[in-house]
């Protein structure tokens, strides 16, 4: 399979409310180290930088992103920033709110919903952006997010926000979301073998309303490698078959099966990789027949 010449593009495209993307996006989470939220291990700055640039080059337009995605020496915000700005008049960054880290790299309390604005303000400010195109708001938990999700719909109000979605999250917290604020888009884990309880049917649910569904650990699964998946050395029988067949690594059958499970399907991976880069934007451009799609299905 080639894949020099192959644009984001070759995904098609879906809306975030009333933004334009193509289906093949990136996430920035291991721009800033060996693996997500290593301190000890920053990445080479000037790769990342350049994997930025390249992607844009190759027609993606959506990054996904958080202010707590950072190194001892890594913001991913910051190497957004520095990369892109001024940023491509199509370009649509999305960021999340409601987890945080300190400086020494441990989680936080779960924010309440009066530290949402200063968690908005902070990607703001990282990212040098007036407003943000889609913040998430990623659920730690059970419960209403009536009071989370409505702070941020206040701010979507005075105008810091373009639109909201949800991360982590249950068929109940969609329905809950709605009646408060139109939900743009929905990130879940979700992958061939690694999925959140109920996200199928919030895959199904998110179709059906048109809310784009953004699966995350779409190729490496939560307890898995990305450089592994990347080639495969983890993957069962039936993935490394479908990935000799078409001459393509198992990390692009795996976003490929990811894009097929509906047109409203986003793939976001995430890499510090050039070549791994040109290899997940390609993967937009493979369709798995029936018969793979049947023989990769497997029962989670």
């Amino acid at each position: 399979m080639t894949t020099e010449t192959i644009s984001a593009a070759a995904a098609g495209a879906w809306k975030l409310g009333d933004l334009s993307v193509n289906r093949l996006g990136f996430g920035a989470m291991r721009l800033t180290g060996s693996a997500a939220f290593d301190l000890g291990t920053p990445s080479d700055r000037e790769r990342s930088l350049a994997v930025l640039r390249r992607a844009v080059e190759l027609g993606v337009n959506h990054i996904d992103t958080a202010a707590f995605y950072f190194s001892r020496l890594r913001s991913a915000n910051e190497l957004i920033s520095r990369a892109l700005a001024p940023y491509p008049d199509d370009l649509v960054i999305v960021t999340k709110v409601g987890p945080g880290r300190d400086a020494s790299g441990a989680w936080l309390p779960w924010a309440r919903p009066e530290q949402l604005r200063g968690q908005v303000e902070e990607n703001l400010r990282q990212l040098g952006r007036d407003h943000l195109d889609v913040v998430n708001l990623r659920l730690n938990g059970p419960g209403s997010l009536a009071e989370h999700f409505g702070a941020l719909a206040e701010l979507r109000q005075a105008g810091l926000i373009r639109h909201l979605g949800l991360s982590n999250i249950d068929p109940e917290h969609l329905a809950e979301a709605q009646a408060i604020a139109p939900v743009v888009c929905v990130q879940n884990r979700y992958g061939l073998d690694s999925r959140r309880t109920g996200s199928d049917e919030v895959l199904r649910l998110c179709g059906e309303q048109g809310i784009a569904f953004v699966p995350f650990f779409a190729i490496a699964g939560e307890g898995r490698e990305s450089g592994a998946a990347q080639t495969g050395a983890t993957d069962g029988d039936a993935v490394l078959a479908v990935a000799r067949a078409h001459g393509v690594t198992s990390a692009q059958v795996r976003l490929a099966w990811t894009l097929a499970q509906g047109e409203h399907v986003l793939a976001i991976p995430g890499t510090g990789n050039p070549d791994h880069l040109v290899e997940n934007v390609a993967a937009g451009a493979l369709r798995l027949t029936d018969e793979e799609m049947a023989l990769l299905q497997t029962p989670c």
